[in-house]
């Protein structure tokens, strides 16, 4: 049956009326509202009354960004009569970005014709995607060293700018149409020039160019425990030798000279980039590098091989500030910078206003030196201009930290953007902000301070973290990038679908340490992201200074600051909220724990010290203050306490008091005794590379692994105890490892026996890290014979024996 039966039945119309035509409304809308590249455009309009002898129809005008104007006229169906309206439809485009449309609806009756008025919309994206990706290592040099040869005590600033510093920006420029942003820290920047332009070596480079026949017998151990410090199974496994040198270490087997030299190699192949290791990459200051060669040869290198080796990343290093220098002025990336020496920068302006809600945490001796963390970001500024010509628009805080305090700060040094949470946003003001709501959450805010005011930006955790920690379990790249594409859609495109406003999604996470987790080093998942990106018409991706500025070129109009509303009373948080405290973003990753407030105690000493010290020469005193800026970095925080566990706190703790000694170094004077004493309490570190059979009395056992592994163990003939290693390190301290630390044992214990089972997806479950080896452990100076000989697999409990504690 159609309109025309419909509107014969019942009483029959002996008067004409006006047709009544409306459209826009909540019965007769345009679907979508916001239309983009590529989309059918449903036009659907009211009619009434119900009578015979209608039609309606779009009279359509587009003009395209070329000039070319098209004009045309669609018919709309009748779709259906109800509650004594006619419905209709009309399908228009698809149409190209940026066309500007232009439609009429007009309709016609026995009574005469009816319109409603013009309606314009401009075809372009329903979202914008601001993607940052943030690298950074915290200072790894020790500043009191006579020469920069051997100055640097950790690789990881070389290692990852050989997997990730230049390949992420390389990639980008392999798909034109992606603009996003990179952080580039100024104390990595400072580590880079340090090694290309100064001859700064670190120990592992150091160990790698000592010939093997030439190691003493300590540095051997040394290359033997460290140089397997890579994910296993997607850094180590795929190379035979690789895994072949694992299998020798782990059974403990003694290796010739030539399987040192082969293991000084391979520690480092693994760490170059995929591109490197598969073929010649020109890079962009014009040098080639490959390292194929030696992948393909496997074994048996040479010295002249490992001295080729190390040359090749040193090209490398020295073309990652030009390659983000030519993206940056190219347009297709902004690079941004996070003060000095990426402080948490609410705590040096005060650590009596840090947010801590974790039960029984405390806040330190009082450090407040607000003139420190304005230097921070002042000499963050300096550093920018140095490396590429100009000032940085904007600053990722470092860890997303932010206040009230801070924002002017940023504000008086011309800085025009920043970027934190989400779950800084939701505490800020005094009744907080709807967060979860995508309207709220998907825009800039202003953030006043004094005079001057700053955009912010608010980052989501979820999707941020779907990259950083799931996606690399997804067997297809593809499909992660679709899922990601897809959660995008769902979750703020199709709830705002009727929104006219313009909206940006931000999106920031850690751009080097997820990508050891990945296969190929995260490659094929970037390209298929990026790929995805590309063909989502709905979606543009942004830089943050872009999207506030506009790119006519883009089609990407300005959102200047008097288009932004306010965040009243900035909330004291960061992008992480501590294990075991209150729901919401906090600072108490930093402070609040035993440890942490030790450091803080520390800090401060040292810093009233240099205070009293200023009548010191000038370039004393600089020196001193370079050595303090590199203590006051959130790194060394970031990993005391048991909130966070690197699997080598022990290194981060001494390099933290080696920067506090050596601001006492610079002004000539004796270090004090507190600064020989450790922040962290001993663990003796147990793994394949560097097992232990015996620790002292009091020591606690971090055992800790490369792959996800469960724990089984039995102290004693206690009960049989197990658990799953939890992820530790993998921010700044190299590859991610799993560690379960136990401890610290009752006096009368005497061994420990454990079991390790490899739970990572891609496990072969033939290496060592599945076979599930019995492993034994002597606590302190008991006998071997007096104790039993159960293995960790089972035997009774014995009543009133005291399980060995796990953290």
């Amino acid at each position: 049956m159609g309109w025309e039966d419909d509107a014969m039945e019942g009483d029959t119309m002996t008067d004409v009326t006006r047709m009544h035509l409306w459209h826009q409304t909540n019965d007769a809308s345009r679907t979508p509202h916001r239309v983009s590249a590529g989309e059918l455009v449903a036009i659907e309009s009211g009619t009434w009354p119900v009578e015979p002898g209608q039609s309606v129809w779009v009279v359509v005008r587009s003009e395209e960004t070329d000039g070319r104007v098209e004009q045309s006229l669609v018919n709309a169906a009748w779709q259906r009569n109800a509650d004594g309206n006619s419905y209709w439809r009309a399908t228009l485009g698809p149409f190209a970005d940026a066309t500007r449309v232009t439609y009429e609806v007009h309709g016609r009756s026995p009574a005469g014709e009816a319109s409603v008025p013009a309606v314009t919309f401009v075809v372009g994206p329903k979202l914008h995607l601001a993607l940052l990706w943030h690298q950074h290592q915290p200072l790894y040099r020790d500043t009191g060293h006579p020469t920069a040869l051997g100055s640097y005590t950790q690789p990881w600033v070389r290692l990852h700018a050989l997997r990730s510093y230049y390949a992420m920006a390389a990639l980008v420029a392999d798909h034109p149409d992606i603009h996003l942003t990179i952080n580039l820290t100024p104390v990595l920047l400072r580590q880079l020039a340090d090694y290309v332009e100064h001859g700064a070596t670190d120990r592992a480079l150091d160990l790698t160019l000592t010939p093997a026949e030439s190691l003493s017998p300590a540095e051997r151990d040394e290359v033997l425990s460290t140089f397997f410090d890579a994910q296993w199974h997607n850094q180590v496994f795929p190379h035979p030798r690789y895994r072949e040198l694992f299998a020798m270490r782990s059974e403990e087997r003694e290796g010739s000279a030539q399987d040192i030299r082969d293991l000084q190699m391979w520690f480092n192949l693994a760490w170059f980039g995929r591109e490197f290791r598969d073929g010649d990459v020109r890079l962009v200051t014009g040098e080639v590098v490959s390292v194929h060669r030696f992948v393909a040869q496997q074994r048996d290198f040479s010295v002249d091989d490992v001295r080729a080796m190390v040359a090749e990343q040193y090209k490398v290093m020295r073309a990652i500030v030009p390659i983000h220098r030519l993206l940056q002025e190219r347009g297709q990336i902004e690079v941004a910078t996070t003060p000095l020496a990426h402080p948490i920068l609410p705590l040096l302006v005060d650590t009596d206003l840090a947010t801590i809600d974790r039960p029984g945490a405390s806040l330190p001796p009082r450090f407040a030196w607000p003139e420190d963390a304005e230097a921070h970001v002042r000499l963050a500024i300096e550093s920018y201009i140095r490396a590429f010509g100009r000032p940085p628009r904007g600053m990722w805080p470092a860890e997303g930290a932010v206040s009230q305090t801070v924002v002017p700060l940023f504000a008086g040094h011309g800085v025009q953007w920043i970027a934190s949470d989400r779950g800084v946003l939701a505490r800020s003001g005094r009744w907080g902000y709807r967060a979860d709501e995508p309207d709220v959450l998907c825009q800039p805010y202003q953030a006043l301070g004094g005079e001057s005011a700053v955009s912010v930006f608010f980052r989501d955790g979820w999707l941020s973290d779907r990259i950083g920690f799931d996606y690399q379990h997804v067997a297809d790249p593809v499909d992660a990038a679709r899922d990601f594409v897809a959660h995008v859609r769902a979750r703020f495109i199709e709830p705002m679908a009727k929104d006219d406003a313009d909206r940006v999604l931000t999106v920031i996470l850690d751009g080097e340490n997820a990508w050891g987790a990945y296969r190929d080093d995260g490659r094929p998942f970037l390209h298929a992201l990026y790929t995805a990106l590309e063909q989502a018409s709905d979606i543009r991706t942004v830089t943050f200074a872009e999207y506030l500025d506009g790119n006519a070129g883009r089609r990407i109009r300005p959102h200047p600051p008097s288009e932004q509303a306010v965040v009243h009373d900035l909330f004291t948080g960061s992008w992480i909220d501590e294990s075991g405290s209150a729901p919401g973003a906090d600072l108490g990753t930093w402070v609040g724990e035993a440890e942490e407030n030790r450091a803080w105690a520390l800090l401060g000493a040292v810093r009233a010290d240099l205070e009293r010290a200023r009548t010191a020469p000038a370039e004393r005193v600089a020196a001193a203050f370079d050595a303090l800026h590199a203590a006051e970095g959130s790194d060394w925080f970031w990993w005391f306490g048991d909130d966070q566990e690197s699997g080598n706190d022990g290194a981060f703790d001494e390099l933290f008091r080696t920067h506090l000694r050596n601001v006492y170094h610079a002004l000539g004077r004796p270090a004090p005794a507190a600064l020989a004493q450790h922040v962290v309490p001993r663990a003796v570190v147990w793994s394949f590379a560097s097992p232990v059979d015996r620790i002292q009395q009091g020591d606690r056992l971090m055992v800790h692994t490369n792959c996800p592994c469960e724990l089984t163990w039995r102290l004693d003939e206690g009960p049989v105890q197990s658990a799953v290693l939890v992820p530790a390190g993998g921010v700044m301290a190299g590859p991610q490892r799993h560690h379960l630390t136990l401890g610290p044992f009752p006096p009368e214990a005497a061994v420990l026996r454990f079991r390790l089972r490899c739970l990572h997806e891609g496990c072969e479950h033939d290496g060592r890290c599945f076979r599930g080896d019995a492993r034994t452990v002597w606590l302190g100076e008991s006998g071997r014979d007096s104790v039993p000989s159960d293995t960790a697999d089972g035997g009774a409990a014995h009543s009133g024996t005291t399980p060995a504690s796990a953290t």
